[in-house]
């Protein structure tokens, strides 16, 4: 499973690879945008990257009798924001054309 996964030690590795800019400068740019896409999530903005995806903010309603799944209590929540990411045509066109592992399921 480990094999799925790309961790940002990984892209940085690609990058590096793939232009031959230091890995220090590709690992202060990928910070960087990391960053800069927390911030102005935080301040309320939506970030549209063309050929990839929106990330934005969604209210959650809030509810007064919902149920802690570890402890079973019931607890109120409030209404928060939660971060989506709604990935564009590209990028859905791209992953349709992945086949279909039974172990996935």
């Amino acid at each position: 499973m480990a094999d799925d996964k790309l961790t940002k030690i990984d892209l940085v590795e690609s990058v590096y690879l793939n232009t031959k800019i230091e890995k220090q400068d590709v690992q202060k740019v990928i910070d960087n945008l990391l960053e800069q896409l927390k911030s102005s999530m935080s301040d309320g903005k939506t970030i549209e990257l063309r050929g990839f995806g929106t990330f934005e903010k969604r209210l959650r309603k809030g509810r007064a009798k919902a149920r802690n799944p570890k402890t079973g209590e019931i607890v109120s929540v409030e209404p928060h924001y939660v971060a989506v990411f709604r990935p564009g045509r590209e990028l859905k066109n791209a992953i349709s054309d992945l086949p279909v592992d039974d172990e996935s399921k």
